[in-house]
């Protein structure tokens, strides 16, 4: 897959179908247009292309009070696209210059005079251009002016639950991770590298990995113990993770996020670490002294180890 993030002269394309938006979360909703798209584009022998921004429009529009937390990452992102099959992404870097062009302006110059659009593929609520001004009826008056066809596809559910990045983040934020898989096709990741912490796990026969995130503006849950699964390279691993104060050993308030690996005692200090977020087991809670914690950590192990039984 060609990752473009500058177009310019030398940037050709081969009469591209293309579709656009943020695609944050790449959910089964997105997955069914990218497949449409991607399919009638090999039938026709023509091109795939997704355009996307960098960084997330509002950030650019609103830096004073942004607050959009990202499900994905850009190199998330990238990967989950790849796997559908796209010939090419576009990463186009959204300026406030660029916010104030209108829908025509930048259908007539961007998609039309730099990309060439032969054809778009567009979600039942996409809009887009200066104010979100573009609507679909719009898309397809611009496209018989300038000679591309337009498609809307219907909204994708989940039982009678229309999938959208807004449900996705709001289920992750509450906890809520296995749903927010569900509506995303594949399970919610965070990513990072491994530090050190206090050690106290270790202490208590529970080592645990300090994860380190390499983005902070992606999403996680809510505090609380999840079951989840840990790849280091290759290898995959069960735990538990926390996401939280510690409020039993520490009073900082500063929020950790800590996997202890099941049946696994080796030092992986600096590495990278990808972890899969499953289940909700509980919340965060004080413990009265280290014993309770240490029996409730016991507790915890042999909930995910019970899930992980019925998950396989």
């Amino acid at each position: 897959m060609r990752v473009v993030r500058q177009l310019n002269s030398e940037t050709k394309f081969n009469h591209p179908i293309l579709t656009l938006g943020t695609y944050d979360g790449v959910h089964l909703g997105h997955q069914e247009i990218i497949q449409s798209l991607v399919e009638k584009a090999k039938r026709e022998n023509k091109e795939s292309v997704l355009f996307t921004f960098e960084p997330h429009p509002r950030k650019v529009l609103y830096p004073d009070s942004y607050s959009v937390k990202l499900i994905d990452t850009v190199d998330e992102k990238l990967a989950k696209l790849e796997k559908l099959g796209l010939d090419t992404v576009i990463l186009f870097p959204f300026t406030k210059e660029f916010s104030r062009l209108s829908a025509m302006e930048f259908v007539r110059d961007v998609l039309v005079n730099q990309i060439g659009v032969s054809e778009m593929h567009i979600g039942h609520d996409h809009h887009f251009g200066k104010n979100r001004e573009g609507s679909f009826q719009e898309l397809q008056e611009l496209g018989e002016l300038y000679n591309f066809k337009v498609f809307q596809l219907p909204a994708i559910s989940v039982g009678e639950i229309t999938i959208s990045s807004t449900k996705i983040r709001n289920a992750i934020l509450e906890g809520n991770a296995e749903y927010a898989s569900g509506l995303m096709g594949s399970p919610f990741v965070l990513q990072g590298k491994v530090v050190k912490g206090q050690q106290i796990g270790r202490t208590i026969g529970f080592p645990t990995a300090n994860i380190d995130l390499d983005n902070t503006e992606k999403i996680f849950p809510k505090n609380g113990v999840y079951a989840a699964k840990a790849y280091l390279g290759d290898r995959s691993i069960f735990g538990v993770m926390n996401i939280g104060t510690r409020p039993t050993v520490a009073n900082n308030g500063q929020i950790t996020i800590e996997i202890y690996l099941f049946d696994f005692n080796e030092e992986i200090y600096d590495q990278q670490i990808k972890v899969e977020v499953m289940q909700h087991i509980r919340d965060e809670k004080r413990f009265e002294n280290i014993e309770d914690l240490k029996h409730q950590i016991q507790l915890d192990e042999i909930t995910a180890r019970t899930y992980f039984s019925l998950y396989k």
